[in-house]
């Protein structure tokens, strides 16, 4: 009996470490950090008074973020999995704020090769699907420019499902939750409900993805929001991506990326339409026509050189405006690159689109140009990966 007894743990002991030798748990992140001159920045001290400004600056060529991620073989094909991810400024150290620690990601859920993976929690939201169709990646002057942080937002209560590929179709999908009694929302959450989907068909020479996605304001659910005529900046009821049809509209995309050896071609263009909005003022839009393209060379293993357009059209008198932009990196290892990055925003006469994802409205806090003006600035810096 006492030899069973000893055979028996030796089993579970052997078991215990086969599945622990299955397990993986990853620490990962990037820092970046330089410095940034830009022009045409309103000063506060007049109308139309503007002037210019070198700051230390994170983030300008990607986010800096630490994170965990993990997996545990399940057996069968499947894996628990989890992923937990924050931001933070490089220069100063100081965490997402009000955020929360992993403000980026926190999610957990359940991976098969053959069935797609499911994930429960908090996520970038499926918008920044653009990433793939940007040339700058979504940089801090790249395609979240124009429409102010439109396709970079995160999103809370989470479910969402990506297949796996299938004759070079995949499917990605996700629904967040009000957690109102309102199934929209009603003002009593802090986030309206959130979906949307896309599909990418992926060949060796070219790669194109349909998207839609929409963000309800959770004041009231609907697909649209009110703005502060008085100073240009947020109400209440708005987040911290803008407001009005920034905030929360549908939004309809298409993209494309075609690879000529050295070289990739990337274009896309986006319809973002807001309903529900009443007592707008002139240049308070509610629907937006974005669109852009550019080209990366890859000039070396190392150096990489990217040009790209950007333009946004608003209606309502909103105007329009156009984003030039042109940059690179270079790589020192495979975790440590330096880059540079140059771009001009140049406005027509009812527009003040910035180089930043800035909020709607004119105030110096916002640091948008003032109307019909353009915007120039320069970005240099390094980043590690880890």
């Amino acid at each position: 009996m006492m030899k069973k007894a000893l055979l028996a743990a030796a089993a579970l002991l052997t078991f215990g470490a086969a599945a622990h030798a299955q397990s993986s748990v990853t620490l990962y992140g990037r820092l970046d950090a330089g410095l940034e001159y830009m022009n045409g920045v309103p000063t506060g001290a007049a109308k139309n008074v503007t002037g210019s400004r070198i700051r230390a600056e994170s983030g300008d060529w990607g986010t800096s973020l630490w994170g965990l991620k993990g997996a545990e073989d399940l057996g069968g094909g499947n894996r628990a999995v989890f992923q937990l991810e924050g931001s933070f400024n490089t220069m100063t150290g100081q965490g997402p704020g009000g955020g929360g620690l992993f403000n980026r990601w926190a999610t957990v859920g359940i991976a098969n090769n053959s069935f797609g993976t499911v994930l429960l929690g908090r996520e970038l939201f499926v918008s920044n699907g653009v990433w793939d169709f940007d040339p700058f990646g979504q940089s801090n002057w790249s395609s979240a420019s124009l429409v102010r942080g439109r396709n970079w937002p995160q999103s809370s209560n989470n479910i969402s499902y990506q297949s796996p590929k299938f004759a070079g179709f995949d499917f990605y999908g996700q629904y967040a939750l009000s957690n109102a009694t309102n199934w929209n929302g009603n003002g009593s959450t802090k986030q309206g409900r959130e979906a949307g989907a896309y599909v990418t068909y992926t060949s060796p020479y070219f790669q194109i993805r349909g998207m839609y996605d929409e963000i309800r304001n959770p004041a009231n659910g609907m697909l649209g929001g009110a703005y502060n005529a008085l100073n240009g900046g947020i109400t209440g009821a708005d987040n911290a991506n803008g407001n009005g049809v920034y905030a929360y509209s549908r939004e309809y995309s298409a993209m494309a990326n075609v690879f000529l050896g050295q070289f990739k071609i990337q274009a896309g263009y986006q319809a973002i339409r807001s309903s529900g909005m009443t007592g707008q003022l002139p240049g308070e839009p509610t629907t937006l026509d974005h669109e852009w393209g550019g080209v990366t060379w890859q000039a070396s293993p190392a150096a990489a050189l990217t040009a790209a357009v950007y333009h946004v059209n608003g209606n309502n008198g909103a105007g329009n405006a156009t984003m030039y932009t042109v940059g690179g990196s270079y790589n020192l290892s495979k975790r440590t690159l330096f880059d540079l990055q140059v771009a001009t925003v140049q406005n027509s006469k009812t527009a003040n689109y910035g180089l930043n994802a800035n909020n709607f409205g004119t105030a110096a806090s916002t640091d948008n140009p003032f109307p019909g003006r353009s915007q120039t600035g320069v970005y240099a810096g390094i980043q590690h990966s880890f």
